[in-house]
């Protein structure tokens, strides 16, 4: 008998927990508005553009990036006043979550989640082999004192899970977290406790918890630069808290995670913080222009936000359908969030939000017998 494979086989099955399981990612349509991802609709500065142009030549690209990425955290430990050994950088903060489940999630370990909340956090732990246990927010999108209290600190004294994941602001409904929940939080649970502030430079200033890691020993904060830094293209993001939790997302992570272009790019970007970060006013102003036009329609129930993107509710079940009908894009969230009509939409251009505000009102206009379209 020959010990060669059976040509006739295929590849063998995927694993029992990822056969049902549909791959992960928002709509990319073509569409003529596409408000449904949370990017920003300006680009990048021209002059980093052209900063990046100017300096590629500088990179050896026959060899390896640097393993530590060391001129990138060393740019971003000096942003935030920390070591640059409190500070660590991977493709994009999904990356970044994604190595904190490797190191302390698995079989085994279970993940304390909030609903709603970021999509992505449980195929992470799925992903990882991580249990996960779900809190319900409030009905505006916050983390209540009480629900920590209660019902946090029964899954605590069940299950004890070693990373608690949540968002400030929450995606998808924009609210902040307060800090003395933070605070309540971290004394309630034994593990780690990662707060993703990827939309935090929308907020008002003196939002974000990075103030409280040296308060917090077992505080991680994620951070990205695909949203008010404008280069969701590029894939950086970093994380900040102790230099333990560094060194052993040092035990995951592939060898050159991160390339050479990403971490020059990342580093023109903080050099040239300023520009990036100059529209932030404008989308605040666009996002409570937009919110109060959204508000104003019948059966509309927009959600205040501290990010670029607002919660939408509406009486009408269908209106993912009917705006892209009109050739506009929203994430429908009504099964994520458990509500239909349910969906969020990203604060884009004057022109694209106008555009999506005539085209709501024409699907929620009522019809001459009196009843909504």
């Amino acid at each position: 008998m020959s010990g060669a494979g059976d040509p006739e086989l295929g590849p063998p099955p995927v694993r029992d927990d990822l056969a049902d399981v549909e791959p992960y990612g928002a709509p990319q349509l073509d569409v003529p508005v596409r408000l449904n991802t949370n990017e920003t609709p300006e680009p990048p500065p021209a002059a980093f553009v052209a900063e990046l142009a100017r300096r590629l030549p500088e990179l050896r690209l026959n060899r390896y990036p640097d393993r530590e990425a060391l001129a990138l955290r060393t740019a971003l430990a000096a942003r935030e006043g920390l070591p640059v050994a409190r500070v660590w950088a991977a493709n994009g903060s999904n990356e970044v979550l994604l190595q904190v489940l490797q190191a302390y999630g698995g079989p085994g370990r279970t993940a304390l989640l909030f609903r709603p909340g970021y999509s992505m956090y449980p195929e992470l732990c799925r992903t990882t082999g991580t249990a996960t246990r779900t809190v319900t927010l409030a009905e505006d999108g916050r983390l209540p004192l009480a629900t920590v209290t209660a019902d946090v600190a029964a899954i605590v004294a069940e299950d004890d899970p070693v990373v608690t994941l949540l968002a400030n602001p929450n995606n998808p409904t924009g609210a902040l977290v307060d800090h003395d929940v933070v605070r309540a939080l971290h004394d309630t649970v034994r593990g780690l406790v990662v707060v993703d502030e990827a939309y935090v430079e929308f907020a008002p200033d003196g939002a974000s918890v990075r103030d409280l890691l040296d308060e917090l020993p077992r505080l991680v904060v994620s951070r990205t630069f695909s949203k008010a830094f404008r280069l969701a293209g590029l894939r950086l993001g970093y994380l900040l808290g102790p230099a333990q939790v560094m060194a052993d997302l040092r035990r995951v992570r592939l060898p050159y995670h991160l390339d050479a272009i990403t971490q020059l790019a990342g580093i023109i970007a903080l050099e040239q913080e300023d520009g990036f970060l100059a529209h932030r006013g404008r989308t605040a102003d666009e996002r409570e222009r937009l919110a109060a036009l959204l508000g104003r329609l019948a059966g509309v129930d927009v959600l205040p936000s501290a990010a670029n993107f607002l919660l939408v509710r509406t009486a009408r079940t269908d209106v993912f359908d009917r705006l892209l009908e009109h050739g506009v894009l929203v994430r429908d969230l009504s099964s994520a969030v458990g509500r239909p009509g349910t969906w969020r939409v990203t604060v884009g251009t004057p022109e694209e939000n106008d555009r999506l505000v005539a085209a709501l009102a024409a699907v929620t206009a009522p019809d001459d017998a009196g009843q909504e379209r």
